[in-house]
């Protein structure tokens, strides 16, 4: 049986043992011990604030530091022995150090509660990790800039409501999902300046009493900012949520992505081939291809939108300062940004190595799907647009009852319908030129889409910078 006495930040008040059910399941330290190095860190910070508060003497601060230091490398050696009676990371860590240097150690957690070291050391951890993530999502786009580059003369269908709709771009397709991820990025730069406020020097709700310099740890620990209120501080998860929402949202997009290189990779559509370093075969069927790959993207957005709404859900019970629901914050946390890790290493990888198949993109262009540009022609004759979108329309119609294409519809038809058509009509029927109609900033003709590339590497080298 365990007790409540000995190795608990909270023995003293209890008598009795534990159920050892109820240890298991109050336990953190099988997935909060992942954020070692920032409980580490957090600590050594506040045992200087506790020696300028006279807390604790110099040579107690050094001995505390280097115990830490030990701490610190046995992690990093997997050498960190956790033993049934750590409850959590804090605990494990406090524990350690007070068998290395003794009952010095007790002195660290003076004025703390495990309320403010907690999401102090969620704060340090996501800090760091959203700034690795920002590093894939960089390299993913300029993957997918250089990408689409190389490959701006390359035409293919654009779709909406999956029905080929006009020409566009490869190019300018690979782009449309670059900016989503542009946007993304930025979110997580947001997301990343509202973690970093130092909640440290809050106590368990009220603050703390012993003058704490929360500047000196501010600065120890490279916050932003101080955090506002001890109650707020100790209680407040925004961050956790927002982070949360970022990889349901990034993940949309990468999902949406997702969808239409699978639809795109089907032997119906055939428009590219994924490498076989992200595919596999079937267990029965030897012809088959499967793009797992992208199907896993697809599916890591439900993921995580679930532990997005279930924490939210948690949140939303809780009445004001800590309550132990919060727990749950670390798990979704830390499984959001796992799957981040993945999903976007993945997606840089399928996108580097997919081989296009310009022959099938270019066949799958159509003259029907010219009929918006045909509009346009009668448009530049002077036409209304509106009159001129019903002239193309009928056009159209008169093609599928005479079952031809519309571009075979001859002159002399043409001109029953509008006597503004002429014989430059015949210009219409060419995608090259219905792609470079579009110079408005932001569509699909070559100068606008390289804009658009030049556009991308600016603000990757300014991140870069």
């Amino acid at each position: 049986m365990a007790t409540s006495e000995g190795s608990k930040l909270w023995g003293g008040r209890f008598v009795g043992d534990i159920d050892p059910i109820m240890e298991k399941f109050n336990a953190s330290i099988v997935y909060d011990k992942r954020m070692w190095a920032a409980d580490i860190y957090g600590s050594k910070a506040y045992v200087k604030a506790l020696e300028k508060a006279f807390l604790v003497t110099k040579h107690e601060t050094e001995y505390i530091l280097k115990g830490m230091d030990k701490i610190y490398e046995e992690w990093k050696q997997g050498s960190f022995v956790i033993k049934d009676s750590d409850e959590d990371i804090h605990t494990a860590n406090e524990r350690r150090l007070k068998e290395l240097i003794g009952e010095a150690a007790g002195k660290l957690h003076t004025g703390r509660s495990r309320n403010d070291q907690v999401t102090t050391d969620m704060r340090l951890w996501l800090r760091d990790e959203i700034s690795v993530l920002s590093g894939y999502l960089h390299q993913l786009i300029r993957t997918m800039v250089e990408r689409a580059s190389s490959e701006i003369d390359i035409l293919l269908p654009g779709y909406t409501h999956l029905q080929r709709a006009q020409p566009i771009r490869w190019s300018h397709w690979i782009l449309s999902h670059a900016a989503a991820l542009q946007r993304d990025d930025e979110r997580l730069s947001e997301i990343k300046h509202r973690v970093n406020v130092l909640p440290l020097g809050s106590g368990a709700i009220a603050g703390n009493p012993f003058n704490i310099d929360r500047e000196l740890l501010r600065q120890e620990l490279k916050f932003g900012s101080v955090s506002l209120n001890s109650l707020d501080a100790t209680s407040e998860r925004d961050y956790v949520a927002e982070f949360l929402f970022w990889g349901s949202l990034c993940l949309t997009h990468l999902s949406k992505m997702a969808e239409d290189l699978i639809i795109y990779s089907s032997k119906e559509f055939g428009f590219i081939t994924l490498s076989d370093a992200y595919s596999t075969g079937s267990s029965l069927m030897p012809q088959k291809k499967n793009p797992d790959s992208l199907e896993l993207i697809r599916s890591k957005a439900g993921r995580v939108f679930g532990r997005c709404t279930g924490f939210i859900m948690t949140l939303k019970g809780l009445p004001s300062t800590y309550n132990k629901d919060l727990q749950e914050d670390k798990e979704a946390m830390f499984d959001c940004s796992d799957t981040m890790h993945a999903v976007l290493q993945v997606a840089t990888g399928v996108i580097s190595t997919l081989k296009v198949n310009k022959d099938a993109m270019t066949q799958a262009l159509s003259p029907d799907m010219l009929a918006t540009d045909l509009a346009y022609y009668l448009v530049k004759k002077g036409m209304p647009f509106r009159e001129a979108h019903g002239i193309s329309g009928k056009v159209v119609h008169l093609a599928e009852t005479k079952r031809i294409l519309v571009n075979e519809v001859p002159l002399s038809d043409l001109q029953e319908i509008s006597p503004l058509f002429e014989s430059d009509v015949s210009q219409v029927w060419n995608y090259t030129n219905s792609v470079e109609q579009y110079t408005a900033a932001g569509g699909t003709a070559e100068s606008c889409v390289k804009s658009q590339i030049k556009q991308l590497r600016d603000w990757l080298q300014l991140k870069s910078s």
